[in-house]
């Protein structure tokens, strides 16, 4: 388990906190400023989604995925983006919730599934 733990926590610095760097690093003005919302609202959600999914398979143990994306998101966007902008703390809470509805979703989903094969 601690196996998997350490890939999605590689995976979640990756995403959240190397992209925003290679954005801001590689990427100029306008096409700046396009990536970075797809970034925000397409690439984190989705990924927070993903994560949430992947921690509800085994929560007593993942139950802490969904939080280290988003302190590793927070922590990204204040390096490279805008250190200290308030706004990206109601980001980092929109995928906290999206990570921790997902998580509980598949939990409940895995359980049922596993009383069913289990029958």
């Amino acid at each position: 388990m601690k196996k998997k733990l350490m890939f999605w926590v590689a995976v979640s610095a990756a995403v959240m906190i190397a992209f925003p760097g290679l954005i801001a690093a590689f990427v100029k003005n306008d096409a700046g400023m396009a990536a970075c919302l797809l970034l925000f609202f397409l690439v984190n959600p989705i990924y927070s989604l993903v994560v949430g999914v992947f921690a509800g398979k085994d929560s007593k143990q993942l139950w802490s995925l969904p939080v280290i994306s988003a302190v590793f998101f927070l922590s990204g966007t204040w390096i490279f983006i805008d250190r200290g902008e308030i706004a990206f703390i109601l980001y980092a809470g929109v995928y906290l919730v999206l990570g921790l509805l997902a998580m509980l979703v598949s939990r409940k989903c895995f359980r049922l599934i596993g009383k069913t094969l289990s029958r």
